[in-house]
């Protein structure tokens, strides 16, 4: 388990971990679920991607993470064109990560992960390693 990092595993199977890792916090998180009427999509998941695209490119900001996660916007019978992810989505789970001391401001801009955010993730990443040479 030692020698495997977030690059050397499968990216989805490492998410999935991750997001179930999250998930005993999320509780504890205030601010990602909006209210008990509208069904959201498990913030936890969001959590790891965000966090395993700041374990590969540091130094990112909300900027960046709404360029990340955008997609097509449909215009009915007008053409379709990207549209940017929600800002509001991103600084919130940023935020809960660096709730949890996963993550900390970078001097130069943007957020990048801390010791502990790194060390989690590497060691979640060596069970998902091992678990995937058991298959």
């Amino acid at each position: 388990m030692p020698g495997y990092t977030v690059k050397d595993v499968n990216q989805q199977e490492f998410v999935k971990a991750l997001g179930a890792f999250f998930k005993k916090y999320v509780a504890s998180i205030s601010g990602l679920i909006g209210s008990k009427i509208h069904l959201v999509a498990p913030m936890e998941f969001r959590l790891a991607s965000v966090a395993r695209h700041l374990y590969m490119r540091g130094g990112v900001g909300i900027g960046a993470m709404t360029k990340i996660y955008g997609g097509r916007q449909r215009n009915g019978t007008r053409p379709s064109h990207y549209s940017r992810g929600s800002r509001s989505v991103a600084r919130k789970v940023l935020q809960s990560l660096e709730m949890l001391k996963m993550v900390e401001k970078d001097p130069n801009g943007g957020r990048r992960l801390t010791s502990i955010g790194r060390r989690d993730m590497d060691r979640i990443a060596g069970q998902v390693a091992v678990a995937s040479k058991k298959h």
